[in-house]
């Protein structure tokens, strides 16, 4: 079964340029989202005139699941790749996330995106929804999908809080006021580059990090299941 969650559409009383600035410091983790130990860039690059970058992230998320279901998976970090498509021009910044691991039990799809505020220029709009769709997962798919949707409901309460942290930060190095992108100001305009992605140069990315611990492969996953039902049947007996 498909669980939808769509959020309400919160208004940051900061322009477009600052509240990128902002969001920008959440990577690569964040304490302030403990369920996100880190995200890695793979891949960046920014169109000739810094007007528009596109980022892929691969992401390492900590699963906040109960001792018995972790022992059961054998997993104890999920992966998310996330794609970012920022665009200065026009001001808007669309992102997406989709998961990694358990791709083909498990099917989550995350949407936001940041955009000018339609009757004031200088506060932005962010929208969020996500889909997720437990195809198969051993009988556990009801608790998969109160798990998975109890910790999003969570993750986004926390998402204006952040602005506000990561916007004291900002206003912290002295950045008081982003002008918005200019075609006249090739100058302005790779500063605002430099500023909203903090120095990152594209085509450069770090290389992926060793983890301590990855998904199991599928048929060693499919083998612990069958071992641990076999196991509660003879228990029950």
């Amino acid at each position: 079964m498909v669980q939808e969650y769509v959020s309400p559409v919160r208004v940051h009383k900061y322009p477009f340029e600052m509240v990128m600035a902002a969001y920008e410091r959440r990577f690569p983790n964040c304490p302030q989202i403990p369920v996100v130990l880190e995200c890695v860039i793979t891949d960046d690059s920014w169109t000739a005139d810094d007007s528009q970058r596109h980022t892929t992230r691969r992401c390492q998320l900590n699963v906040e699941a109960p001792y018995l279901l972790k022992k059961m998976i054998g997993v104890d970090y999920v992966y998310f790749i996330q794609k970012n498509h920022l665009d200065l021009k026009s001001r808007v910044l669309e992102i997406e996330a989709t998961n990694e691991t358990f791709s083909s039990r498990v099917s989550v799809v995350e949407k936001c995106r940041y955009y000018v505020h339609p009757e004031n220029s200088n506060w932005t709009c962010f929208e969020q929804s996500a889909l997720l769709d437990v195809k198969n997962f051993f009988g556990l798919e009801s608790t998969v999908e109160k798990i998975a949707m109890k910790q999003y409901a969570a993750n986004i309460a926390k998402g204006k809080e952040l602005i506000e942290v990561f916007m004291k930060e900002v206003h912290d190095d002295g950045v008081k006021d982003l002008r918005p992108w200019l075609a006249s100001d090739p100058g302005h305009n790779r500063e605002l580059r430099r500023v909203v992605s903090r120095g990152t140069e594209p085509l450069s990315p770090r290389p992926v990090a060793e983890t301590k611990k990855h998904s199991l492969p599928e048929a060693n996953f499919t083998d612990r299941i069958c071992n641990i039902k076999k196991y509660c049947a003879q228990a029950a007996l």
